[in-house]
C-alpha cells in the first residue's frame, strides 16, 4: 500500500525521509523577486494604509476566518491574480505523489491554471492561523511546494506562510540530483506600511512574472 500524508499533519522530519530537503536563509535568493521593477501606485498605497488603520488594534486577536475574510481577502483581491486562464482558490484540494509517497489535503490559498478547480499550481499561501507555531505552518507549506513541483514537473515553486500579521516568503528549488532546498525570506510585518507595500509588491511580481 502506498504511504500517504496529509499536508496538515506532516513534519519536517518526515519530509526529509521522503526527499533530501534542506532549509536556507540565503536572502540573496529573493533578490530578483523582491527587487523586481514594480511601483505601488498612490491609489494602492492609500488602500494599504487604510487596511492597516482598520485592523491594526484587533488583527492580533482575529480568528482564522476573521483574518482571512477581513484582512487577507481584500489584500489578495486587490492583487487580482485571476485572469483568462489563471484563478485563485481558497481551501483547494491538492494531491501529488513525491518519491512514491502520496501527499493530499487542502491548500488554504492557491494560484493556479484552472477555471472551476486548480490544474497547474503556481503559488501557495498557508496558513492564516494567527496563533499557530511557525514550524507547523512552514512544514505544511513545504509539503505543498513539493507537491506543486511534482505536479508541474518543474524545479521551482514559490509560496508564503502567514502567522497573524507576520509573513515569510519561500522558494522551493529542486536541483539536478533531486536535492531540494527551501529558501525562507526574512519576516514582513503586514501592520507596518513599508512591509505591507513590499508584501503587495511581492505578490504583484508573482502575478506578473511567475504565473506563466
Amino acid at each position: 500500500m502506498q504511504k500517504s500524508y496529509l499536508f496538515s499533519n506532516i513534519s519536517f522530519a518526515e519530509l526529509t525521509k521522503i526527499v533530501n530537503l534542506e532549509k536556507s536563509k540565503n536572502f540573496e535568493k529573493f533578490k530578483s523577486w523582491f527587487d523586481a521593477d514594480y511601483t505601488v501606485s498612490d491609489l494602492d498605497a492609500s488602500f494599504l494604509e487604510q487596511l492597516i488603520d482598520e485592523h491594526y488594534l484587533i488583527l492580533p486577536s482575529y480568528s482564522e476566518e476573521d483574518l482571512k475574510m477581513k484582512f487577507l481577502a481584500p489584500l489578495l483581491n486587490k492583487v487580482k491574480f485571476a485572469s483568462k486562464k489563471i484563478n485563485d482558490f481558497y481551501h483547494a484540494s491538492l494531491k501529488a505523489t513525491v518519491n512514491g509517497v502520496e501527499f493530499n489535503g487542502f491548500a488554504d490559498y492557491m494560484v493556479a491554471v484552472g477555471f472551476k478547480e486548480p490544474e497547474k499550481p503556481y503559488f501557495f499561501i498557508q496558513e492564516f492561523k494567527p496563533n499557530l507555531g511557525a514550524k507547523d505552518v512552514e512544514d505544511q507549506l513545504f509539503a505543498e511546494l513539493l507537491a506543486g513541483i511534482a505536479i508541474n514537473e518543474t524545479n521551482i515553486m514559490r509560496g508564503a506562510y502567514i502567522i497573524g500579521q507576520n509573513w515569510r516568503f519561500v522558494i522551493m528549488e529542486k536541483d539536478t540530483n533531486n536535492n531540494y532546498t527551501a529558501y525562507v525570506s526574512k519576516q514582513f510585518d503586514s501592520l507596518e506600511i513599508d512591509d505591507l507595500q513590499q508584501i503587495y509588491k511581492n505578490l504583484q511580481i508573482v502575478k506578473l512574472h511567475y504565473c506563466q
